[in-house]
């Protein structure tokens, strides 16, 4: 077995004593380790991978070899910020998966070495239990919310309705049968002509312009899944018809396009919401993962305050995207209730949420 429970009650004794945990992530592009104080985090540093913007995505072997090179001083960067000293840890969190094979193992290793080095508790982490979880960090800028929420994960990689009872009590209502909401972004960014990361910049092209100056459609799947992939083709060929026309339609209507698509998607997104709190009578949402980022999301969820009766959540941005501090916390709870890995546990690619 890749997991061992130690009894629940194991970890209570030092609730309120000083716990301190170094978490480790590198499922994708970006390097990051954070150390967390209990639940306040100490440090967060990302180290990100430029590299792949000449390529427009993510090439899985670059992203490996970077992550070997930045692993080592981005921890050192982690402990020097938080000013603590690494016998001083209490455990060591790290993402198991889901994620790039070649980028998850070298945090995996590097993990393990470290808890066999100092004899602490290593605990594996769900990259996306990660993302929910993120709302329980003690943060001036956010709010936590209670129990039971309804979270939307919404990532490059990840599109999910998730139903969340408790810390470690969570049930997939829906989710993406095809492409993710992040992809998505960067996609249509691409046939923009805009550079990798696309997604951030439709968003800010989007501020400036129209967004009922074209209409997409919406994919028609089941009340609480997602489908993108038509979205991507519609916006291919309505881009290839328009050109036809006026070779310079894009430069010339970028904002209104933008703007256009960017409605579509948080509007799509919105209607899932709805469905999932008219199916389960929860009315407290709340959002992770790197699009939860985007501002047309953030103010759809905000009016929905006031028009729906909903109470939102919020990351702060820098618990958006993928980071370290989201591990931690997860750390830190797994911690509490004795739950811990032993060292055979394996990064995986793909992993049961």
């Amino acid at each position: 077995m890749s997991e061992t429970f130690v009894p629940a009650t194991s970890n209570r004794s030092v609730l309120n004593k000083d716990i301190f945990i170094l978490a480790i992530e590198s499922s994708c592009d970006d390097t990051a380790a954070a150390v967390l104080h209990n639940d306040k985090v100490l440090s967060n540093v990302v180290a990100n991978q430029e590299i792949h913007r000449a390529y427009g995505g993510v090439v899985p072997e670059l992203a490996s070899r970077a992550h070997q090179q930045n692993i080592v001083p981005v921890v050192d960067q982690a402990l020097q910020r938080a000013n603590i000293d690494k016998n001083q840890l209490s455990a060591i969190a790290f993402t198991q998966g889901p994620g790039l094979m070649g980028s998850l193992l070298v945090g995996t290793s590097f993990a393990k070495s470290l808890s066999l080095g100092l004899n602490i508790p290593l605990i594996n982490v769900h990259h996306m239990h990660a993302h929910i979880l993120a709302h329980f960090i003690q943060d001036p800028e956010q709010k936590i919310p209670d129990f039971p929420f309804i979270a939307l994960t919404i990532s490059g990689g990840h599109t999910q309705i998730v139903l969340v009872s408790d810390y470690f009590d969570m049930q997939v209502l829906g989710e993406t049968i095809d492409d993710a909401v992040g992809e998505a972004y960067d996609k249509s960014a691409k046939m923009l002509g805009l550079p990798y990361p696309g997604g951030p910049l439709i968003d800010r092209y989007a501020k400036d312009g129209d967004p009922e100056a074209f209409a997409f459609p919406k994919p028609k799947v089941e009340p609480l899944n997602f489908s993108f992939s038509g979205l991507k083709t519609a916006i291919l060929y309505f881009l290839e018809q328009q050109q036809a026309k006026d070779p310079d339609f894009i430069a010339h209507r970028m904002n209104d396009i933008c703007a256009s698509i960017q409605k579509t998607i948080v509007d799509y997104l919105m209607e899932k919401l709805e469905n999932a709190v008219a199916q389960t009578g929860v009315k407290r949402i709340a959002i992770g993962g790197g699009v939860s980022a985007n501002s047309g999301i953030r103010a759809a969820l905000a009016q929905s305050e006031s028009d729906k009766g909903w109470q939102t959540y919020v990351p702060k941005f820098a618990y958006c995207t993928d980071n370290a501090a989201m591990i931690g916390i997860v750390g830190y709870l797994k911690f509490l209730e004795g739950h811990q890995a032993n060292h055979s546990v394996a990064a995986k690619s793909r992993l049961s949420f």
